[in-house]
């Protein structure tokens, strides 16, 4: 009685937003199943030549009350996904998990460094990537995908805002249940994930997960310290956040306690 189904449901990004720990937070709910890897189909050329059965047959197996819901980060700051998404179901309801875009940009940082020590590949400071003849570096990567207006602006020429649900990915972290109630009441679910389906883990510093009798974390690669970041610098980039941060707020109707 199962068989593989479109996703309903995308968690469009962002990345370092928190999109693995909102997909396995909701995979607790029984009537979510998620896919289990990201799939770049609607960001990746190589991959959107493939099809839409190719895409489908990456999915999980569901039963026909279920939500099919898959990430893909890269997806909020791809040029090209919110239009194949809306070709693809124009009434679909996305998820869309951030958090203050300077936290955003130091994880990002924090990731691709580990990465490159892991590989033996040469490193950077911080602040000698972000700061480029002591003026803030802003077509640094990290900097352009924490542009949360730019980005959203795309999404809105194509999905009204009732169709994208905005996860306020600081507040997951702290406390994840109140976060997921309002998931559960977009996606028309009953309510199932309770508070506890969490625990506090003291040595990791955030919250794990409770089901079907097991506990799990996430990945170790999650929630890695970040390096102690330059107060100066630091200002620089709050400043620069602050105007997009604003127009932001205005064109989703939400202000968000960031800096």
């Amino acid at each position: 009685g199962t068989s593989r189904q479109i996703p309903q449901t995308i968690i469009i990004g962002v990345r370092k937003g928190g999109t693995r720990a909102l997909l396995e937070m909701l995979d607790i709910h029984p009537n979510i199943v998620v896919a289990a890897t990201e799939v770049h189909f609607f960001d990746w050329d190589e991959n959107y030549v493939k099809g839409i059965d190719w895409y489908r047959s990456l999915m999980p197996f569901s039963y026909g009350n279920q939500i099919t819901i898959e990430k893909t980060p890269g997806y909020f700051t791809s040029p090209q996904a919110p239009e194949r998404i809306h070709d693809m179901n124009s009434s679909i309801k996305l998820l869309l998990i951030l958090r203050d875009p300077t936290e955003r940009v130091i994880s990002d940082y924090t990731q691709v460094y580990y990465n490159r020590v892991e590989s033996h590949k040469p490193v950077q400071l911080f602040e000698d990537i972000v700061i480029k003849n002591g003026a803030l570096n802003t077509k640094y990567k990290a900097i352009q995908r924490s542009l949360y207006d730019v980005h959203m602006e795309k999404w809105l020429k194509h999905f009204s805002l009732d169709q994208i649900h905005i996860v306020d990915g600081n507040t997951l972290i702290k406390d994840p249940l109140p976060e997921l109630q309002k998931v559960e009441r977009f996606l028309n679910l009953p309510s199932r994930i309770m508070s506890s389906n969490f625990y506090f883990n003291q040595t990791k510093g955030f919250y794990c997960i409770r089901s079907d009798g097991r506990e799990r974390c996430l990945h170790e690669s999650k929630g890695r310290p970040h390096p102690l970041v330059n107060t100066t610098v630091l200002e620089q980039l709050y400043s620069y956040f602050r105007e997009h941060n604003a127009k932001f707020y205005r064109m989703v109707n939400h202000s968000f306690d960031w800096h």
